[in-house]
């Protein structure tokens, strides 16, 4: 009987301990679960509390986009304004002058943009000879932008017709680290032939930038070359078109600073000379310059000079009787030959600068004239080689 009771109270204390330590294991694992359940509460107010951040920060966000839109339409409405009210002056200028497009020769336009000293210094340029023309040729000047003090040099001349281009559109370039200002120019040039063509309906346009001057005979030159335009029946081709120009300059470029940044200024504008003499074009007969004419008239000056070769073509050029011809084969031995002659050298689509069918005229320390021939310029010219 006593050992059935020690039995007995031993396996009560066993159970006792079991249940003691259960007791001790439950809340053990009770309160981790408390310590991961506040965890957890903690991260979800935090989340809460970001969420919160996040919301405030995309509210105001949404707040600034509508204000920023609201400022852009007040903007395009303001711009709206500012176009009908530059129509307006237009409309009011051109009231107050006598433009008849159909009787003028051509129009005369300066284009300008943020240089008021150089504007004003070829608007005076162009006001020596003008007034005796001023119905043969309206002048306009034609502005690129707001620059205040442009605007108030064109106004401030009573025979000037003030035009204004506002261009606010982003511009995109074609090739990486291309001019943004040369894609400006080529908009505002595409606005104001539009306006004077089309809007004014001119026949006939002369374009002078804000840094030139011209010569005493410059519209006299225009007046008399524009009959030689009214006959010419390849006027609209634009593939293979070749021009020709005076020997002596009736405009001089004095623009050293500008969107070139003076490129080439000081080492081939700066010396080059202006026409100082009044020619009287319109007594002259000019149809030999038609085309045909021309070419037969050039070719023949061609064939006549003496041909030249390398080595010491400068010296052979100098000790020579009469013009030279010269022929280059391809880009690079023009632009070394040229560099020989301190001439410019540049190359554009194929051909150099001022080339007729290949061909560069200019005279060299002496009244000769020396002529670069081109690789095709006897075939262009009509030349047998024989």
């Amino acid at each position: 009987m006593a050992m059935n009771l020690c039995d007995a109270r031993f396996f009560l204390v066993a159970a006792a301990v079991s249940f003691i330590l259960l007791q001790v294991h439950l809340f053990s694992t009770q309160t981790q679960y408390a310590e991961r359940l506040e965890a957890a509460i903690e991260a979800e107010n935090q989340c809460a509390s970001h969420s919160r951040l996040l919301i405030d920060q995309i509210s105001n966000q949404q707040e600034k986009i509508v204000h920023l839109e609201d400022m852009n339409r007040r903007y395009e409405e303001q711009s709206d304004q500012l176009r009908v009210l530059v129509r307006d002056l237009e409309k009011k200028s051109l009231q107050g002058k006598s433009i008849h497009a159909e009787t003028s020769v051509a129009a005369v336009v300066i284009m300008a943009c943020n240089r008021p000293d150089y504007l004003a210094r070829t608007i005076l340029s162009v006001m020596k000879y003008h007034s005796v023309v001023s119905s043969k040729f309206p002048l306009f000047v034609s502005q690129d932008g707001t620059n205040p003090y442009v605007k108030k040099t064109a106004l401030s001349y009573g025979q000037i017709t003030y035009l204004q281009h506002i261009d606010l559109e982003p511009v995109h370039t074609e090739r990486p680290g291309e001019l943004i200002a040369y894609y400006k120019i080529a908009r505002h040039y595409k606005w104001a032939l539009d306006e004077l063509f089309l809007k004014h309906n001119f026949e006939r346009v002369i374009i002078l930038e804000d840094d030139m001057e011209i010569a005493p005979d410059f519209f006299d030159y225009f007046e008399a070359t524009a009959k030689l335009l009214n006959k010419d029946k390849l006027k609209d081709v634009r593939k293979d078109r070749q021009f020709i120009r005076p020997e002596i300059c009736r405009t001089y470029n004095f623009g050293e600073h500008g969107s070139s940044m003076g490129q080439f200024f000081k080492q081939y504008l700066e010396s080059i000379k202006l026409n100082d003499i009044h020619v009287d074009w319109k007594s002259m007969d000019l149809n030999y310059l038609m085309e045909g004419k021309f070419s037969r008239h050039f070719a023949k000056a061609v064939m006549s000079a003496t041909e030249i070769n390398e080595p010491d073509v400068v010296s052979k050029a100098k000790n020579a009787e009469g013009d030279v011809q010269i022929q280059y084969r391809d880009q690079s031995e023009f632009e070394r030959i040229a560099g020989q002659f301190g001439i410019f050298q540049e190359w554009k689509d194929g051909i150099p600068r001022t080339a007729y069918k290949g061909v560069v005229v200019f005279r060299h320390q002496s009244l000769k004239r020396i002529f670069f021939v081109g690789p095709d310029s006897f075939r262009l010219l009509g030349i047998s080689q024989a």
